[in-house]
C-alpha cells in the first residue's frame, strides 16, 4: 500500500509539474502552434455596389454564388475517379481536373462562380459518391439581369471582382466592395472550415451608382439598331440619345453587341463602345457646325443667294455635290436643306481656317468630352496654320477630319440648348450602402459657343431639312424636329485614305424645336446597298424619336406640319425558329402570354405579331396590360412589367 501510494503521489506530482510547465513555461509557444495549425486568416470581398438606371431599375447587381475547392490531401476516392465524375458537370477537361486534384497542399480552386443548378448537381454527386475533400465557398458574382441591354456602357467584371470594361472599369474603385480579413477555423489536416460563424458576418457592399440612362429608352434604341442592322447588313451601328438641356445621356448603344454575363464568349471588337472609342468622318452632319460659325460671324444670312454649278475647284481639287447635280441660283437656306457641298465650301472659305477651327474646338471637337467612361478618343483636327485651301474646303463639308459620335451629338445639343455647350455625363448619382445620396452630378456648363439668336436661326434652318429637305424620312409625326443628314466615305484604318465603295451613313437631330427635350444621333457603318444617311439613318431617327415622345408623354407641337411621309425600314425577317403568326380577318391577333419572358424575348414575340411594347422594369415579365388570348388590334402598344429574377 505504501509503495502504491508513493507511486501515485509521484505520478500526480509529475502530472502537476507537466501542467505547470505547459501553462507557465512553454504555454505561449504551444498556443502559437495551435493557432498555426487550427486557425487561418482569409480575405473576404464584400459585394460590389449595384448599378441602376435613372429610375432605379437594376442594370448590374451582385449575388452570392458557390465556388468549388478541393483538399487534395483529403481526397477520397482517387483523383481519377473524382475527375471522371465531376468533369461533365463542371464542363471541364478530365485531364485538367486530374492535374488540379493532384497538386500538393490543402487548398486548390476547381471552378469559381458556379451557376446555381451546377453547384446543386455537384453537391448531389459528392453525396451520392461519398467524395471526401471537396467543398464550396460562397463568393460574390456580378449579374446583369437584362443580358445585352446597355452592355457597352455597363462593361463587365472579371473573376476576381475587378472591373474590366465600361462603368465597371471606370468606377471600379468606388463601387468595388471592401476587402476584410476574417479568422477561419481549420481542422487538424489544415482543411478550412468555411462554415464557421465568421463566414456569416454581414458584409457591406460598395457604393452604388445611378446612371442617367433610361432603360426603356435604351431598349427602344437597341431594338431599332437591331432592325437596321438586319435590314442593311451593316457591319456596325451606333446611337446616342441625350438631353440637350442637362447633358445627360439617356441611351448609348453599339452594335455588334454582347452579353456581359458571358463576356468571354465575345471578341474585344464586340466589347468596344463605339459611341466614344471610334473616330469617323462626320460628313454632312458636320455642316451644322460650319453654318453656326458663318451665321455667328455675320458672314452669311439665310436669304443670301449663291450660284451652284455642280462643282467647285480649290487648289486643283474638284469637289462635287453629293447628288452630282447643279442647283443654279439658290439661297443659303436651300444649301442647308439639300446639303449642297459647293455652297458650304464657299461659306467655309469665307470663315477661314483659323476662325473655323476656333469654332470647331469651341464646340468640343479635338479633345475628349470628359464623360465618365474609359477609352474615349479625342478625334483628329487640322492645325489651322498648316492648312491648305483644299483642306479648308474638305473640312467645310465634314471630310478630312475625324470625330467621335459623342463629340458630334454634344455639339449639336449645344445648338439645341440656345448655343450653350454642356459637358455630357452618364453618372447621375452615387449612393451609399444604405441608399442615401453620396454625391450627385450637376449640369456642367462648358461655354456659350454661339449666341442664342444664332442658335434659334440655325435650328429653324435645320428644321427645314426634316420638313422639306433631304431629311424627310426623319419626320416625327405630330412634332417639330430639326436635323442634318450625313454620308461619308469610310476611312481605311490600316493603309490610310478611303475604302472604295464603303460608307458611313448618319443622321443627327433634336426636338421638339420649340423646347428641345432630346437630341439623337444615328451612325450606320458600312451598310450593304443604299448608303445615304437620309435614306437609311433618318428612318431610324424617326422611329426612335417617335417612341421616345410617347414614352415621355411630351405633348405634340401645336404648329407641327402635316405629312404623308411614311418611310420606314425594310421589314425585318423573323428568325427561322419563330412560329408563324396569322392575323384574323378583322385585323386582330390573340394577345400572347409573356409571363417569364425576358425583355428581348417579349419584344421579339410582340414584334412578330405587329404589336409595340412599352417595357417597365427589368428582368422577366410578371404582368401585361392586355390579358393573354384577348383579341388586340395590330399596331397596338402593350405595357409589359418586368421584375428581376
Amino acid at each position: 500500500m505504501a509503495i502504491l501510494f508513493t507511486l501515485l503521489l509521484l505520478a500526480v506530482t509529475g502530472l502537476i509539474g507537466r501542467i505547470a510547465w505547459i501553462q507557465f513555461v512553454d504555454g505561449k509557444n504551444l498556443a502559437l502552434k495551435v493557432q498555426h495549425q487550427l486557425i487561418d486568416n482569409k480575405v473576404l470581398q464584400s459585394p460590389r455596389g449595384t448599378i441602376y438606371d435613372r429610375n432605379g431599375r437594376e442594370l448590374a447587381l451582385s449575388c452570392l454564388t458557390k465556388s468549388l475547392y478541393a483538399d487534395p490531401g483529403m481526397l477520397k476516392p482517387d483523383k481519377e475517379s473524382v475527375a471522371a465524375v465531376l468533369a461533365p458537370v463542371l464542363g471541364m477537361n478530365v485531364g485538367v481536373l486530374q492535374e488540379a486534384l493532384g497538386r500538393e497542399g490543402h487548398f486548390v480552386w476547381l471552378k469559381r462562380m458556379l451557376d446555381a443548378d451546377v453547384s446543386q448537381k455537384v453537391a448531389e454527386l459528392i453525396e451520392k459518391n461519398n467524395i471526401k475533400g471537396l467543398g464550396f465557398i460562397e463568393e460574390s458574382k456580378r449579374y446583369y439581369p437584362n443580358d445585352t441591354l446597355a452592355a457597352h456602357v455597363l462593361g463587365f467584371v472579371g473573376t476576381d471582382d475587378v472591373g474590366l470594361e465600361g462603368m465597371e472599369l471606370a468606377l471600379d474603385k468606388v463601387i468595388k466592395g471592401k476587402l476584410s480579413e476574417a479568422t477561419i477555423e481549420t481542422d487538424s489536416h489544415g482543411t478550412p472550415i468555411f462554415k464557421s460563424i465568421f463566414n456569416f458576418l454581414p458584409r457591406k457592399e460598395g457604393k452604388s451608382v445611378k446612371l442617367t440612362l433610361d432603360s426603356t429608352i435604351q431598349f427602344i434604341v437597341e431594338q431599332s439598331l437591331d432592325k437596321v442592322m438586319s435590314a442593311t447588313k451593316a457591319s456596325a451601328a451606333t446611337a446616342i440619345v441625350m438631353n440637350p438641356r442637362t447633358g445627360e445621356v439617356l441611351a448609348m448603344a453599339s452594335r455588334p453587341g454582347y452579353n456581359p454575363n458571358y463576356f468571354g464568349q465575345y471578341s474585344e471588337k464586340e466589347w468596344k463602345n463605339r459611341a466614344i472609342s471610334i473616330i469617323y468622318e462626320p460628313g454632312s452632319t458636320f455642316k451644322s457646325v460650319v453654318a453656326a460659325a458663318a451665321l455667328q460671324e455675320g458672314l452669311v444670312s439665310p436669304e443670301e443667294r449663291f450660284v451652284d454649278t455642280g462643282f467647285v475647284e480649290v487648289s486643283g481639287r474638284r469637289i462635287r455635290n453629293w447628288s452630282g447635280e447643279s442647283y443654279g441660283n439658290i439661297s443659303f437656306t436651300d444649301i442647308i436643306k439639300q446639303s449642297i457641298n459647293t455652297g458650304f465650301v464657299q461659306v467655309g472659305m469665307r470663315v477661314g481656317a483659323v476662325k473655323l477651327n476656333d469654332y470647331v474646338r469651341n464646340f468640343g471637337f479635338g479633345k475628349t468630352t470628359g464623360i465618365e467612361l474609359e477609352g474615349e478618343e479625342s478625334g483628329i483636327l487640322f492645325d489651322p496654320h498648316e492648312m491648305r485651301d483644299s483642306d479648308l474646303a474638305t473640312m467645310s463639308i465634314g471630310q478630312s477630319i475625324a470625330v467621335t459620335p459623342l463629340q458630334l451629338i454634344t455639339a449639336v445639343s449645344a445648338i439645341a440648348n440656345d448655343g450653350v455647350l454642356l459637358k455630357p455625363h452618364i453618372v447621375k448619382e452615387m449612393l451609399n450602402a444604405d441608399g442615401s445620396v453620396f454625391s450627385a452630378t450637376p449640369t456642367d456648363v462648358v461655354r456659350q459657343v454661339i449666341r442664342s439668336d444664332t442658335a434659334h436661326t440655325l435650328a429653324g434652318l435645320m428644321e427645314k431639312v426634316v420638313s422639306e429637305g433631304g431629311g424627310k424620312n426623319a419626320f416625327v409625326p405630330g412634332y417639330r424636329f430639326a436635323g442634318k443628314t450625313g454620308t461619308a466615305e469610310k476611312l481605311n484604318e490600316k493603309s490610310g485614305g478611303y475604302e472604295a465603295g464603303h460608307y458611313i451613313a448618319s443622321f443627327v437631330g433634336f426636338g421638339p424645336v420649340e423646347d428641345p427635350q432630346i437630341s439623337v444621333l444615328i451612325v450606320i457603318d458600312d451598310p450593304d446597298g443604299m448608303y445615304y444617311g437620309g435614306e437609311i439613318a433618318a428612318p431610324v431617327f424617326s422611329e426612335i424619336a417617335s417612341q421616345i415622345m410617347r414614352y415621355l408623354n411630351i405633348p405634340p407641337s401645336t404648329n407641327a406640319l402635316p405629312t404623308t411621309n411614311t418611310a420606314a425600314l425594310p421589314a425585318q425577317t423573323p428568325p427561322p425558329a419563330a412560329p408563324a403568326v396569322a392575323a384574323s380577318a378583322t385585323g386582330t391577333v390573340a394577345m400572347p402570354d409573356l409571363s417569364g419572358k425576358t425583355v428581348r424575348e417579349a419584344a421579339e414575340i410582340l414584334d412578330r405579331l405587329g404589336l409595340a411594347m412599352l417595357p417597365v422594369g427589368s428582368g422577366v415579365a410578371v404582368s401585361q396590360s392586355i390579358v393573354p388570348q384577348t383579341p388586340v388590334n395590330s399596331g397596338s402598344e402593350i405595357t409589359v412589367t418586368f421584375e428581376a429574377r
